[in-house]
């Protein structure tokens, strides 16, 4: 009797709203209190769909998030402004394996002329090296930390910010200066936090001057050393000159690509073919960029010109975000995860509307009244769009406790350096709720346009 009693209950509120047709907002209501009700209604039906809801949209957003975290810009304010020449110092021969791709680094030699003309607004050199630091006390062993040999243009290019101190000057790029920039994960190590600048630090039995202790700097993608590094390791710990580094004699610790073999020693290496230096530069604008381009291009002509080249200048300028999609930095099993997703989301979209049709049919009886008591078609078919959408809803709270859950398996498929890069923060959150409701309505579209059809004689 209670059931009856709250059935015509439904139906006399249902009539003083629908009398008029100005309350669209308490139709709204009205239509999303049926959407919660009928998640009591047919139990099994609805926790199924819900279920599937949850778990297509769980993967999709689990993967959509580690592919995120690979393609993103690593440096937003500044990626269309930094670009990496190359200049083709190895002649078509070598080239034809890369499609005639100039090689990704310099020799020194091109190097140093870059660095001599000084074309950019901002320009640096840099190359890894393998350095320890050696411990001030007896019981500590030497520790070997990721180090890069650079320009003093390498901070404000980069944007590095500083805890302490600040980066060394152009004056000491000159005066081949022995100083250092450190980490601040490596102050905490070796200085317990406190600010270290004067200090030394000693690099393979040579004494640097700390001159700035860098704060939280690890963008990625690590754009300006794709190879040594791994597109997604840790960056640098310690920055020292360029210039000390090579009167130091302190080889390469990254790739050294030669196309014919060198003469042994020092001077004989610096002078070869051998590409072996990262070279970036900061071009504000179009116009700069131009200019540089073609600066690029009577460099390498001059080359020609002096015998040093025997081929037409071949020379490339890509900014970071070029430079990553040409080196294809977001790997390829985070593509290939994302389109099997959400594949996935859609063959549990295709279940869903099946299920829609199913649990909306069944009503059919309750349709025919509404519609003989005046109902139009279109508040039939916005009421089980708002109910679908309710059912979304409770598929998005299940996907996103199981994408949370997702996060933990991702280093199943993932390396740990990617892996660790995919995290369920607000806007996965939001973009998870969105996409559960937003697909189930879409979902929802013909099981509604089907029950808004039924007449009003059945």
């Amino acid at each position: 009797m209670g059931r009856v009693d709250r059935r015509e209950r439904e139906l006399v509120w249902f009539l003083l709203v629908a009398s008029d047709r100005h309350h669209g907002a308490f139709m709204l209501v009205y239509h999303f209190k049926l959407g919660l009700r009928s998640l009591r209604r047919n139990p099994l039906l609805t926790v199924l769909m819900v279920i599937t809801i949850g778990i297509g949209v769980a993967s999709s957003m689990t993967t959509y998030a580690v592919f995120l975290a690979t393609s993103k810009d690593p440096i937003p304010d500044k990626s269309s402004q930094l670009f990496i020449p190359q200049i083709d110092s190895w002649g078509e021969s070598a080239s034809a394996e890369d499609d005639g791709e100039p090689p990704d680094m310099m020799t020194y030699t091109d190097a140093m002329a870059l660095i001599r003309d000084h074309r950019a607004r901002f320009q640096t050199a840099l190359y890894p090296i393998d350095v320890s630091i050696m411990p001030t006390h007896k019981s500590r062993l030497p520790l070997q930390v990721s180090t890069y040999a650079t320009y003093a243009d390498t901070f404000p290019m980069f944007q590095i910010s500083f805890l302490f101190g600040s980066g060394w000057s152009s004056a000491d790029d000159q005066a081949h200066a022995a100083v250092a920039v450190i980490s601040r994960s490596l102050n905490d190590k070796l200085f317990d936090g406190v600010n270290s600048v004067g200090q030394d630090i000693v690099l393979n039995h040579q004494s640097y001057r700390i001159v700035g202790v860098r704060d939280n700097w690890n963008p990625q993608p690590l754009f300006y050393d794709v190879k040594m590094l791994g597109a997604f390791g840790e960056s640098a710990q310690v920055f020292v000159p360029f210039t000390r580094a090579i009167d130091s004699r302190i080889p390469t610790a990254g790739a050294n690509l030669c196309k014919t073999s060198s003469d042994s020693g020092w001077d004989a290496w610096l002078g070869s073919d051998c590409t072996w230096i990262w070279y970036w530069a900061e071009l504000p604008d179009k116009k700069s960029m131009t200019e540089y381009r073609d600066y690029l291009d009577g460099y390498a002509a001059e080359q020609k010109r002096a015998g040093r080249f025997h081929w037409a200048p071949n020379t490339r300028l890509r900014n970071v975000m070029q430079w990553l999609d040409y080196k294809h930095v977001v790997p390829a099993e985070s593509r290939i995860s994302l389109l099997i997703s959400a594949g996935f989301l859609l063959i549990c979209l295709v279940n869903t509307v099946g299920l829609l049709l199913a649990k909306f049919m069944r009503r059919a009886p309750e349709i025919a009244v509404r519609r003989a008591l005046g109902a139009p078609r279109k508040a039939i078919h916005e009421q089980f769009l708002i109910e679908a959408g309710t059912v979304g809803l409770a598929g998005g709270m299940l996907g996103l406790l199981l994408t949370g859950a997702g996060m933990f398996g991702v280093g199943l498929v993932f390396e740990p350096s990617i892996a660790r890069l995919a995290t369920l923060n607000a806007s996965l959150v939001a973009l998870t709720f969105c996409v559960a409701v937003s697909a189930t309505v879409l979902a929802a579209i013909y099981p509604a346009w089907r029950a808004a059809s039924v007449k009003p004689t059945w």
